[in-house]
Order: structure tokens, then C-alpha cells, then sequence
């Protein structure tokens, strides 16, 4: 997306937008957030106080912000959910999207800060937005490995301390230490507001994975040190919006995508092209799999069977072509000479130079049988 500036007589609205989510508090913090644990050298920038080496403006992620708050907002208002309190410890910190306290809990906050219904566990939600593009993945395999990594880090923050002793969140500081027990990730489709729910209980094996995460990070003394949890961009979208990616990376040079100054040297192209042939052998193995089993299934209804939904299409393509019988009728009827192999070109050009419209027809060309397989929902 370009990046107009505000002396521009219509500036793209993102703008103001990237301006304000830059501002936020979160987008300042130099101290590592439970939702930096996602991409280690990423959060090794971070660590090690790196200015940001690209400014490349996501709608996408923004329009995830402003979903993210309204639903919030909503959640707070009609339900009496807290919502985006703060926790943290020495070495991190996050604003939890929601917390849903049991009876019990709830009974030691004021009146005006008990939910209108209580929880039957003390919950931790977090809110994740996702495109249509993901949204099969989504329902059929839930959070990633770096959402629950976040999310049961909340969990272990409120478990050990409870929230942080900040302003606006004082009364729930004196709670102390809160058992959280259930973990709830909540998927909204931005592009047709479909949702989700995977509920998981809280795992303490996950949550000191991400204390283990963090320590590795915080044990580098160059970013260099920690690992790519990505491909990179043009592969992963998680690095094509990276403020880091430059730094990682580096520029393109001579056109070549930037995982190309990886290989220096003649062992690194060994490397790479071993790694090509073992994912080609995987590839092709499960393409013969994938091919069988489309095979198999040719007879089936469109039907849900079991986890997944079968669904048939085929495309029709439309296009005018010249009638080739009507032309012969045509050049019969004005007793002109017709080609002993009708040819289409030659007498189209022919009518053409004699002003006659040209007869056309309409030719559907159908493709392949198309089978469409998605996640059944439950």
C-alpha cells in the first residue's frame, strides 16, 4: 500500500489510522509482551532495544485492532466482562483481552464491577481476528502454537500475582493471585463476522514453554542469536509486516528475494537444494495420497461426513466465437466460393470486408469437477 502524506488533497484514510495505532502504548513499549511470543528473533529485536528498520501499514492488522475493541467494548458494557486489564511480571507483560471471574471470585469486587453472570471458572479470553482465506484452517486445527503460547501466559500471570497494581486496576490488584482455569480463544472472521470458540483448560507445561521461550530470548546479546520462526517475506505474512524484516534479512539485491542472502557459499547451496529434494519427497508422496483419496470420493454426495464437508462445483466459462454454419449459409445464399475446409479466419475477414455482421454463437467450455473439502462445524 502506498503511503500518502497529510499534505495530500485526499490521503488515504489509513494513514490517520497507522498514526494512532503507532501511538498506542503497546506499539512504545520497549519491555517484551506475552504477544511477542511469537517469532524469536523477532522478540530479540525487541529485547535488545533495535529501532525498527521498516514502517509498512497493515489494514488488515488494523482492522483487527477496531474489531478487537468494539467487542471489547460491547463485552464490558452488556456483560460486565472485564476487559484489557493489564498483568506483567519481571519479564513481561500484556493486557489481557478478558477475564470472566466465578461467583466466588466476584463476590469480593463492588457491586458495579461484579459480571451480570459469573463464570463457572475463572476464564481468560483472547480475541483473534482472521481472514476468510484462513478461516477452514481456523476451525479445523484452532489456535496456533505462539496464540496458546500468549494466551496461558496471561494465565500464569494472573495464577502467580493476580493483575497489575496499576491505575484504573487497583481494587483488582487487591484480589491477589487469580486460579485460572480455563482458557477460551475466541475467532471472529473479519470478512463476514463469522466466530468460533475453542475452549482449553489452562496448561502449566505451556505456560512454562513460554517462560522458557523468554529466558532464551533474554540470554542473547546480539538478535542475530535467536532463531527465524518464519520463512521470511513473500512466504510468511508474519515477516512481510515485520518492523524488523530489513534487519533480519536484509534488502533485496539484484532482484532476488531476500532469502537468497542466506547462501554464501557452495556448502549453503548444498544445504538448500538437500532440504528442496527431502520437501519434494514429502510433497509429491502426499500429492499421490491427496490424488487417491479425490479419486476415491468421486461417487460421494455432497454431504458432511464426519470432521469434514464435501462439496462439488464446476466452472462454466462463456465466450462468443463465430458460427462457422451460419457463415457457410451466409456465403451459400450470396453464392460466394466457400472453402473446401471452412476457414474461420478467412471468412470472417470476407464478411468483415463486405460489411456483413459476422454470426457468433456462445461456447461454454466446463472445466474439471472441482472438490471442495472444509472443516465441519461442530
Amino acid at each position: 500500500m502506498s503511503t500518502p502524506t497529510i499534505t495530500d488533497p485526499s490521503p488515504s484514510i489509513w494513514v490517520a489510522a497507522d498514526a494512532i495505532d503507532r501511538a498506542r502504548p503497546r506499539s512504545r513499549q520497549r519491555q517484551l509482551g506475552a504477544s511477542d511470543t511469537a517469532c524469536e528473533r523477532r522478540a530479540a529485536y525487541k529485547f535488545h532495544g533495535w529501532e525498527p528498520t521498516d514502517h509498512v501499514i497493515s489494514a488488515a492488522a488494523m482492522l483487527g485492532t477496531y474489531i478487537h475493541e468494539g467487542l471489547t467494548t460491547a463485552a464490558r458494557r452488556e456483560f460486565g466482562w472485564l476487559t484489557e486489564k493489564k498483568v506483567a511480571d519481571e519479564a513481561v507483560r500484556g493486557s489481557v483481552d478478558i477475564v470472566q471471574l466465578d461467583r466466588v471470585t466476584a463476590r469480593q469486587l463492588p457491586r458495579r464491577m461484579r459480571p451480570r453472570v459469573p463464570a463457572d471458572e475463572n476464564t481468560v479470553e483472547d480475541i483473534k481476528t482472521r481472514t476468510v482465506y484462513r478461516w477452514d484452517e481456523t476451525v479445523r486445527y484452532g489456535a496456533t502454537a505462539a496464540e496458546l503460547r500468549q494466551v496461558m501466559t496471561y494465565a500464569r500471570l494472573l495464577n502467580a500475582g493476580g493483575f497489575a497494581d496499576a491505575d484504573g486496576q487497583r481494587v483488582l490488584a487487591r484480589l491477589g493471585p487469580i486460579r485460572v482455569e480455563k482458557i477460551r480463544l475466541r475467532f471472529i472472521c473479519r470478512d463476514n463476522g463469522e466466530e468460533f470458540v475453542q475452549e482449553v483448560p489452562y496448561d502449566p507445561q505451556i505456560a512454562e514453554e513460554a517462560v522458557w521461550w523468554l529466558q532464551r530470548v533474554a540470554e542473547t546479546t546480539h538478535p542475530e542469536q535467536a532463531r527465524r520462526d518464519f520463512l521470511g517475506p513473500g512466504i510468511d505474512a508474519a515477516c512481510d509486516f515485520c518492523p524488523f524484516a530489513t534487519a533480519c534479512w536484509g534488502a533485496p539485491v539484484n532482484g532476488r528475494p531476500v532469502q537468497a542472502n542466506l547462501v554464501r557459499t557452495d556448502e549453503d547451496v548444498a544445504e538448500h537444494l538437500a532440504n528442496y529434494v527431502a520437501a519434494h519427497k514429502q510433497w509429491a508422496a502426499a500429492d499421490k495420497e491427496k490424488t487417491f483419496a479425490r479419486k476415491s470420493v468421486d461417487a460421494a454426495a455432497a454431504a458432511t461426513y464426519g470432521a469434514n464437508v464435501l462439496g462439488w462445483g464446476e466452472k462454466e466459462k462463456k465466450e462468443q466465437r463465430p458460427d462457422i454454419k451460419a457463415m457457410i449459409e451466409i456465403f451459400d445464399t450470396l453464392g460466394a466460393p466457400i472453402p473446401t475446409v471452412p476457414d474461420e479466419d478467412r471468412m470472417v475477414k470476407a464478411l468483415v470486408e463486405a460489411g456483413i455482421a459476422v454470426p457468433m454463437r456462445t461456447v461454454v467450455k466446463r472445466s474439471p469437477r472441482r472438490i471442495s473439502v472444509s472443516a465441519a462445524r461442530k
